[in-house]
């Protein structure tokens, strides 16, 4: 257990939520074997777990670590149950802590960030039950049927900046937008994505400006309310799949937003795209699909809760982003080095998506990624 973000919980402490383990934290004791600090300021006194996913957890962090990874690994519930030993409503529990523990951290690292290019796309899944099989009542009650991922896709860094879980609906696209500014520093990227007709009006509900109305001296009539226009940076391009019986027969792309000029210029600027396309964003489908058993096909793991998704994917992609170290993207080390035994040398360094967005300096454990303490403050204005 990492002690140096160990902070005071109580409001009523002027030291209220600063880290300072050995000024004013001390070691006092243990509780049924977990470790007790004491702020000096307040003389309260607290669990080392506080602010954890293992906060009012019983049972050893060992296996509360094991069975949020095995879930960060594609497995079921039940399935994760079995290896760890533990009833199923407990691990529920343990995903409930853990996801929204994921979401904070994730929230708080994820800012200010430069994405030069994005990817846009939609993942299906199904919560309960496929649409065409709910009943009338239910689709009245919104229980729930086809539930889509909207993935916002960072290429350069393999990164998943922002996601939102919901019908396939024009609210869910402009969410997905305001989600991805909220975490980018300003910059506009360079946007791909399928034809699917939510993406232009997302993009200008989030980024375009309102064109300029020239009121007519003596015109009757209600004053005509402006339209959104594209700014001149906002550059956007669609790849097109013409299909046939079912089969994709010729792909094609198409300049929404900008000029061929400006787009191409884009591309030549870009580390990791020479071509409009989606390629990134469609693979990373895949390893979203590997990674959480709610989205696998013909199993029994989806879920039967929409909160339960969106949970889950907050524990996936925050291993993914912070504890999976990503193949492409690793980097050749300037000197070989040896390795333990006498295999060959080690000519590549491991790097997630995380350190390659330069959140991070090193592969974090899935014991620090749920133990990092986000600011209290922080947390409460998110939750």
């Amino acid at each position: 257990m990492e002690y140096s973000t160990c902070y005071c919980p109580n409001k009523q402490c002027p030291w209220y939520g600063i880290r300072g383990f050995g000024r004013h934290l001390v070691r006092r004791g243990a509780d049924r074997g977990i470790p007790r600090l004491m702020c000096t300021v307040c003389e309260g006194t607290f669990s080392v777990r506080h602010g954890t996913t293992y906060f009012n957890v019983r049972g050893e962090e060992r296996i509360t670590t094991i069975a949020m990874r095995a879930l960060a690994e594609g497995n079921s519930l039940r399935g994760t149950g079995r290896i760890v030993g533990a009833d199923k409503d407990t691990i529920c529990d343990w995903l409930d802590k853990a996801g929204r523990h994921c979401r904070a951290v994730t929230a708080y690292l994820f800012d200010n960030l430069h994405i030069s290019e994005c990817q846009l796309d939609e993942l299906w899944s199904f919560v309960r039950k496929k649409e065409a099989h709910l009943t009338p009542a239910e689709k009245v009650l919104a229980l729930y049927g086809d539930a889509w991922v909207w993935i916002a896709f960072a290429p350069e860094w393999r990164l998943v900046p922002a996601f939102v879980v919901g019908k396939r609906v024009q609210e869910n696209a402009d969410l997905l937008i305001e989600r991805l500014k909220a975490v980018s520093c300003g910059f506009i990227p360079f946007f791909t994505s399928d034809q699917l007709p939510h993406y232009p009006n997302a993009l200008l509900a989030g980024y375009g400006v309102p064109e300029i109305i020239i009121q007519v001296p003596g015109k009757r009539g209600p004053k005509p309310k402006p339209k959104l226009l594209p700014p001149p940076g906002l550059h956007y391009a669609q790849v097109v799949k013409h299909r046939q019986r079912g089969r994709v027969i010729e792909v094609t792309t198409k300049v929404v937003f900008g000029s061929e000029e400006a787009i191409q210029a884009r591309l030549a600027a870009s580390h990791v795209s020479k071509t409009i396309n989606t390629s990134f964003v469609e693979r990373n489908n895949l390893t979203c699909r590997q990674c959480n058993g709610r989205l696998s096909r013909k199993v029994l793991s989806f879920s039967k809760d929409l909160t339960w998704l969106e949970k889950h994917l907050w524990l996936s992609l925050a291993y993914y982003h912070f504890v999976l170290p990503h193949r492409s993207l690793a980097q050749r080390l300037p000197t070989p080095q040896p390795t333990r035994g006498s295999g060959s040398l080690k000519k590549w360094r491991p790097v997630t998506p995380a350190m390659a967005a330069g959140l991070t300096d090193h592969i974090w454990t899935m014991e620090q990624l749920l133990s990092y303490r986000v600011p209290p403050d922080f947390r409460e204005a998110l939750e």
